[in-house]
């Protein structure tokens, strides 16, 4: 999920370098939930391994 938030971000980054704002702007937008999504999900991973603990 971080990658495909990267690659977003990257292709907003070379779309506002050339000029097209739409484009820069979608993927930007797309970049920033992915982001949020990957927050959301690994916060709840170190909570559950967190409660759960350490096996032998």
């Amino acid at each position: 999920m971080l990658y495909w938030a990267v690659t977003f971000f990257i292709i907003a980054i070379i779309a506002a370098v050339f000029g097209f704002g739409g484009i820069a702007s979608a993927s930007a937008g797309i970049a920033q939930i992915l982001f949020v999504i990957f927050l959301v999900l690994f916060v709840i991973a170190m909570v559950a391994r967190a409660l759960r603990g350490r096996t032998p």
